[in-house]
């Protein structure tokens, strides 16, 4: 599930690749043909969280999604203009220095830019963590992209440890597993490397980050329903034992 929350809208920016037409869910579509992309156009860095994924992690939102699923929690992130443009060798090193677990990367759609973040990938696992990747396709669907020779797809899946695949589909909402959208999205252990990513996921609530910073601005992450968000939000900063008058 590619569309979890990502709070800040993202910047201009000449991205590479072009604007495809809205498709409306994933069934019958795999990933576009490759781009000549050398960079990998970011969303949003976040350092260091706890909401996307197992233990503390970095999430990386990566702008640009050809699936746009009806319901998406990201629209703004469906557009290919847009983001920062990051080379793959820097993004291993703001991985890296961030000093978390692994990395998650969320969308828009990662595998829409499969061959830079193959890189990604492949250069944080390199250094002993882990990689979960979200992706809005369904297995069956990357499978075909490999089997038609997508070697960037074959690739960015070699390099995850953790998949979580499949359209997120509003009418379906897990109330039961963390981090997913929908019920008919599934996990997917994809490495032995680290088996410890799937242990007791069941029941397992998710978490929520709120962040206010110095300027009054909210970012949140994680995954909840609309409308708890909003009564969440609501209550952000209030004192202790205020009422609204």
């Amino acid at each position: 599930m590619s569309e979890r929350p990502a709070a800040t809208p993202a910047p201009r920016g000449g991205a590479e690749g072009v604007v495809p037409t809205p498709r409306g869910g994933a069934e019958g579509v795999v990933p576009g043909p490759r781009r000549a992309a050398r960079t990998v156009s970011v969303a949003r860095f976040l350092g260091t969280t706890r909401a996307e994924g197992p233990g503390e992690r970095t999430a990386i939102w990566v702008q640009g999604c050809a699936i746009r699923c009806p319901g998406c929690f990201n629209p703004h992130l469906w557009s290919f203009r847009g983001g920062e443009q990051v080379t793959p060798a820097e993004l291993v090193g703001r991985v890296l220095d961030a000093g978390t677990e692994g990395l998650t990367l969320l969308g828009g759609e990662p595998f829409d830019q499969a061959a830079p973040l193959a890189e990604v990938a492949a250069g944080v696992r390199d250094a002993g963590r882990s990689v979960m990747t979200f992706t809005g396709y369904t297995r069956a669907q990357l499978a075909a992209a490999v089997d038609a020779g997508r070697d960037d797809v074959a690739a960015l899946l070699a390099a995850t440890d953790l998949l979580v695949a499949g359209p997120f589909d509003a009418d379906r909402i897990d109330t039961r597993r963390p981090w997913m959208g929908s019920t008919n999205q599934e996990f997917v252990l994809l490495s032995d490397r680290f088996p410890e990513m799937l242990t007791g996921l069941t029941g397992c609530p998710d978490r929520v980050e709120v962040t206010v910073d110095t300027a009054g601005r909210i970012e949140v992450n994680g995954w909840a329903e609309v409308d708890i968000l909003d009564e969440l939000l609501a209550t952000v900063g209030r004192r202790p034992g205020r009422r609204d008058r």
